[in-house]
């Protein structure tokens, strides 16, 4: 493929309305409306990039047709990167309650469900921020514009608009309280 016009984006954790942050997304939630515990991996101070869908849509529609931005390399991504703790802390406030949250080493979660640990191991426990400068000097008008506050608020909002959006895993609720439990006696040891 020598010589094929190509040009790489490297979006992070893309987000819109309907997108899934949080493991057991509905159910943290509504665990955090019920006032019930929530664990945060680590010490939930890793950093993380959420970049809204219509902020990753203004860099790459930029990209689009643009010839200097052939053989190139970019991320498009926010410049917010918010800490796990204020993550869930701005979850909590779109829903008007707080976030009871119960910190638990990676390691622990993992034991309880081996299927974390791609998110919990390989991305989430490691602070995720990129360097943006590259895109904004070939797409000018590439500003993210959509803070991660704004855009808990659309998540809870169209979650909060239809009740099928509303479904409690069952499993992941226990789930959920098993590995609070067992942090909580860990830490009473």
């Amino acid at each position: 493929m020598n010589g094929f016009p190509s040009t790489i984006v490297r979006p992070s954790h893309t987000y819109d309305r309907t997108s899934p942050i949080l493991l057991g997304e509905w159910t943290i939630m509504d665990r955090m409306l019920n006032g019930k515990p929530i664990p945060v991996h680590g010490d939930g101070t890793s950093l993380w990039t959420l970049t809204h869908a219509r902020d990753f849509a203004l860099g790459l529609n930029g990209l689009l047709g643009n010839a200097s931005a052939i053989g190139e390399a970019f991320h498009i991504t926010s410049s917010e990167a918010p800490a796990w703790n204020t993550i869930f802390g701005m979850f909590a406030q779109a829903l008007g309650v707080e976030a009871k949250i119960v910190h638990v080493p990676s390691d622990t979660m993992i034991a309880h469900n081996p299927e974390w640990a791609g998110s919990l191991i390989a991305d989430r426990a490691h602070s995720a921020v990129f360097d943006n400068a590259k895109i904004k000097r070939f797409v000018p008008s590439f500003h993210p514009v959509v803070p991660f506050s704004a855009g808990v608020r659309e998540i809870v909002e169209w979650r909060m608009g239809e009740a099928s959006r509303r479904q409690i895993d069952p499993k992941m609720d226990a789930l959920l309280d098993k590995v609070v439990t067992a942090q909580q006696r860990a830490l009473a040891a």
